[in-house]
């Protein structure tokens, strides 16, 4: 991290402050007045969750996370994260996941923690980190609540760090620059259909999460020659084909339906950082040149899936995103010019090219003391500013965990995505949020 002038500077302390890595420069520009890109990690316990000792555990362990313990600021050329001059407040939980988060909240803290009953949530703007680094920063806090409430001393392991070490530079890094090559790569795709249908009015976030056996959904997948992450995706894309030849009949007029898949670096290229090393992915079919059965589908996304993850095509890919922000008149370009073109940017070739996104966080892994006081955990991502489903997944303790976000009303694509995997054999749990008489609560 590097120092601010004395313009920065509060309460007499110099606040320490760090560049928005690669990936995280497109989130704030893209930005609606509605809209922030936004997600939740939350972690059941067994016992209901005292308000005060989780405040004292999230003041322990905001020093080691230097890269997520900030706010967002606006320089004249980029924005950038500072440290926050003191820990936040611990809050009780909202009516529904996910509530808004204003921008000028996130430019006071750019995360928060909630909690009820025996949940405890945290909420991260994207800018901060993906979802790898935020379930560490979370299996960290509930480490260090668990050792306060009970004295049950927990392990440094499976994620969890020792919030008594100094951050390790690494664990800081943007990693995106280090994994380029000297090839680009064209980021033109052909547009996708998009769902659509009755927006809630008072922005309520209708939520359903499925609970499935991962033995079971991992033997299906095997059965199919195909990762778990393809079984869901496939899955997916199926049941929205299914939506658009109900609201589009003519096959002529239909899009590819394709499903955007966030792909963790860490494992392809060995990276420590707790900040955002993901690239996206986006299998899927065109209806326009057929009928397709499942496995058709299966073997497709396996096939698109297998050539894209690979070292050579990410690096070519990060090589893209790496080179936009390199030459000087870009660098020297003020920062509501920078935020106009990255806006048309983020409107071109982000959301416009698939249907929803899939992000599958793979399996929660935890110290074993953990286990007797942490019940599941689940990943929830915002909707996007023009899609209106969103969908998370994880697993842990044997569990799997889907979790459907959307701000219309119909479920279409919810009860469609958990009928066709009741009718491939698998078990399905389905729990939702409710609205009572006096407005919404999440009791998912």
């Amino acid at each position: 991290m590097e120092t601010l002038s004395d313009s920065a500077r509060e309460s007499s302390e110099e606040l320490r402050w760090m560049r928005l890595d690669n990936m995280a420069k497109i989130y704030p520009a893209a930005k609606r007045k509605d809209w922030s890109n936004v997600f939740r990690l939350s972690a059941w316990l067994t016992e209901t969750v005292d308000g005060a000792t989780l405040q004292t555990a999230l003041n322990a362990i905001l020093p080691r996370f230097p890269s997520i313990a900030v706010r967002l600021r606006r320089g004249m050329f980029w924005y950038y994260l500072e440290e926050l001059p003191e820990p936040p407040e611990v809050k009780a939980d909202g009516s529904d996941p996910l509530t808004h988060i204003e921008f000028s909240d996130i430019r006071k803290c750019a995360f928060r923690v909630v909690y009820c009953r025996n949940r405890i949530s945290v909420e991260f703007f994207h800018a901060l980190t993906d979802g790898n680094g935020g379930i560490i920063f979370l299996k960290t806090l509930l480490a260090e609540y668990i050792e306060q409430k009970y004295g049950v001393p927990v392990p440094c392991e499976h994620g969890v760090l020792d919030r008594r070490e100094a951050p390790k530079p690494e664990e800081l890094e943007d990693s995106f620059p280090k994994y380029t090559n000297d090839v680009s790569r064209s980021r033109w795709e052909e547009d996708a259909f998009h769902m659509s249908g009755t927006t809630e009015l008072d922005n309520f976030h209708h939520l359903i999460v499925g609970t499935l056996d991962v033995k079971e959904a991992l033997a299906l997948a095997r059965s199919y020659g195909v990762t778990l992450t393809v079984l869901l995706a496939s899955v997916m894309i199926s049941s929205i084909v299914s939506i658009q030849n109900e609201q589009i009949p003519r096959r002529s007029r239909q899009k590819p339906v394709k499903v955007l898949i966030p792909v963790n670096l860490r494992k392809l290229f060995g990276s420590s950082s707790l900040r955002n090393f993901v690239l996206n992915i986006s299998p899927g079919i065109d209806p326009r040149l057929g009928d397709y059965s499942f496995e058709e589908i299966l073997q497709i996304v396996h096939h698109q899936m297998a050539m894209e993850i690979t070292s050579k095509q990410m690096s070519s890919r990060i090589e893209a995103n790496v080179r936009f922000e390199q030459p000087l008149i870009v660098k020297l370009m003020p920062l509501f010019i920078k935020n106009t073109a990255m806006k048309m940017v983020y409107d071109q070739i982000a959301e416009r090219k698939t249907c929803i996104t899939l992000s599958n966080l793979g399996e929660v892994k935890v110290p074993d003391v953990m286990r007797q006081y942490v019940e599941k955990f689940h990943f929830i991502l915002s909707v996007q500013a023009t899609t209106p489903n969103n969908c998370g997944v994880a697993s842990y303790n044997g569990k799997l965990y889907i979790s459907f976000i959307r701000k219309i009303r119909e479920s279409t694509l919810e009860r469609n995505f958990f009928t066709t995997l009741h009718k491939l054999g698998l078990h399905v749990c389905v729990e939702s949020n409710q609205r009572s008489r006096n407005g919404p609560w999440y009791t998912v």
